[in-house]
């Protein structure tokens, strides 16, 4: 099948580069389930390589052959330059021998996100795709006009989804039937509450360096907008699922109602401490952030403010998700008043 993007002479819009992407993010999912299935799990959670960005493990592997194997037949009038984990100085420039300057699109990939639930067969993971105008190195989350994720399921899994925004153009979704090919349209409701109670809310903490500050984060928050805990009570629940783009998943579907990766901004401490940095997110880890606010979920920094980071494989990026504009209004200034003490 061809990949090729743009028609010799014809600039098509984010719209009609989604059938494209789709397409791209099907083969993925199919290699890396298949997989799963042949191999061991010993062998899927050996250590790859150390990239300077995270760990690679061999299951990360399969998801990058397939990623260069689909983008390698593009014609030579439609260069894009492509942005990836485990690409040499993270960015190829597609077709070989064109200049980044000639790329009309500059696109982000995370062909598997969750690598870590997956390849002890734990949770599903993702393929995240973000498309902006190729503004050259300044380009940014915030140019992002087309976002696709895909669910790379389980191996005993046989529902998988497929979210997809257009900027400015709403979100949509699709669930897919491994066994019978089936396709039908899944709704996107973030959660309608106003409170956290009784529902999921979560301080990321995947792993360990700043757990104790992040938790302490989480339980002023929750004391804050909740009032005291009430003995032997559950007043409301986290879920540490470790990939951003599932995270954004959860909350554009209604699972979850607030999402908060402060870690970046532990760095600083640590450092005082004499501790290294922690692994945070990057911007291709949140390259799909455009579907859950199209969705109607509030995205921001952890400021309040648009995320901003640049369409590149380095960089650390804090980020908060609120299902809808009343949690955040109960949220943020609770949350700030926590970061300031914590940090402060």
């Amino acid at each position: 099948m061809s990949a090729q993007l743009l028609p010799a002479g014809e600039l098509l819009t984010a719209g009609q580069l989604l059938p494209m992407i789709r397409r791209l993010h099907e083969r993925l999912r199919e290699a890396v389930v298949t997989a799963c299935e042949q191999a061991a799990v010993e062998e899927l959670a050996q250590v790859d390589r150390e990239a300077e960005e995270d760990t690679l493990y061999a299951v990360d592997r399969v998801g990058e052959e397939e990623l260069l194997s689909f983008f390698a037949g593009l014609d030579r009038g439609s260069p894009i330059v492509l942005v990836a984990e485990g690409l040499a100085g993270g960015q190829v420039v597609l077709p070989a021998g064109c200049a980044a300057e000639e790329a009309v699109w500059r696109v982000i990939v995370d062909p598997i996100d969750g690598t870590r639930g997956l390849m002890y067969q734990k949770r599903s993971a993702w393929v995240l795709t973000g498309v902006a105008p190729n503004w050259g190195p300044k380009t940014g989350l915030h140019d992002i006009e087309l976002a696709v994720q895909t669910e790379i399921p389980l191996v005993k899994q046989h529902l998988c989804d497929t979210l997809w925004a257009v900027k400015g153009q709403g979100a949509q979704a699709e669930r897919f039937n491994r066994l019978s090919g089936e396709r039908h349209a899944l709704p996107l409701r973030p959660s309608t509450a106003t409170t956290i109670a009784h529902g999921f809310a979560t301080v990321v903490r995947f792993f360990p360096g700043a757990r104790e500050l992040l938790a302490a984060i989480d339980d002023e928050v929750a004391r804050a907008v909740l009032g005291p805990l009430p003995p032997g009570r559950a007043a409301c629940f986290e879920d540490q699922y470790i990939s951003s783009g599932g995270q954004l998943y959860e909350l554009a579907v209604g699972h979850d109602r607030f999402v908060a990766d402060l870690r970046p901004l532990m760095n600083p401490l640590l450092a005082r401490r004499g501790q290294g940095p922690l692994v945070c997110c990057h911007p291709y880890d949140l390259c799909t952030e455009l579907i859950a606010r199209e969705a109607g979920v509030q995205v921001t920094d952890a400021q309040g403010e648009p995320l901003q980071a640049r369409l590149g494989v380095e960089g650390d990026v804090a980020w908060v998700g609120y299902a809808n504009p009343a949690l955040r209004a109960c949220l943020e200034r609770p949350l700030q008043r926590a970061l300031d003490r914590v940090l402060n």
